[in-house]
């Protein structure tokens, strides 16, 4: 199956798109290194903030970028977490800069390892480097006995060469699937932590991280 790019949206659609020709990310002319990644998404962030874009407006240029940055930048899917031997799940940080408000990350989980239904409280980007991941996805279903309430909406696998972008209330959870360990390359937004929540079908309620 062809590589994809994906969107979730706060009401729990995925939406697929074409992926962008690898030829046209190529940049054999110059050297195209982190650093460089790191000044094209501030400028891609601050210009949507002053332009006042949707998150469904500039996620597709973050896709393109993300993909610019694993095909040109080698070493990036080398950057695979070391699991302990209490661990199903780890991150590596890739870029820590005080007050610097997104993130940029490797995650390995084990094969049927799966995370709570949550959302981000931010836009996200998620790469997947090795593996397959199937993505559960719920929308807000809030009543007058339960306003936290949540409905499922559907699942989608991805798999390696997939690129899925999320909103900022998409909510899912995800499940490492197969015989190999699952690992992500995940960008994440500045996370506002009033919105960020963890949520619990079974007792209508969510929860913040």
């Amino acid at each position: 199956m062809p590589q994809q790019d994906w969107l979730v949206q706060d009401n729990g659609e995925c939406l697929s798109f074409r992926s962008p020709r690898q030829w046209d990310l190529l940049t054999p002319t110059t050297s195209y290194r982190l650093h460089r990644f790191l000044t094209e998404l501030d400028d891609i962030v601050n210009q949507a903030e002053i332009s006042q874009q949707t998150e469904t407006e500039y996620l597709p240029i973050l896709r393109r970028l993300v993909r610019k940055l694993l095909l040109n930048v080698y070493w990036i899917s080398q950057e695979i977490p070391t699991l302990s031997s209490q661990t199903a799940t780890e991150v590596k940080l890739l870029y820590d800069e005080p007050s610097y408000p997104l993130t940029l990350q490797t995650e390995i989980m084990l094969p049927g390892t799966s995370t709570t239904i949550h959302n981000h409280g931010t836009w996200g980007v998620v790469a997947t480097l090795q593996g397959q991941q199937r993505n559960t996805f719920w929308k807000p279903v809030p009543t007058t006995e339960y306003p936290q309430d949540i409905e499922k909406v559907g699942q989608q696998v991805f798999q390696r060469g997939d690129i899925i972008s999320f909103t900022t209330d998409a909510i899912h959870c995800v499940e490492a699937i197969g015989n190999e360990p699952t690992v992500t390359l995940n960008l994440y937004g500045d996370t506002n932590g009033s919105k960020r929540f963890k949520f619990d079908p079974e007792t209508h309620k969510a929860h913040h991280f």
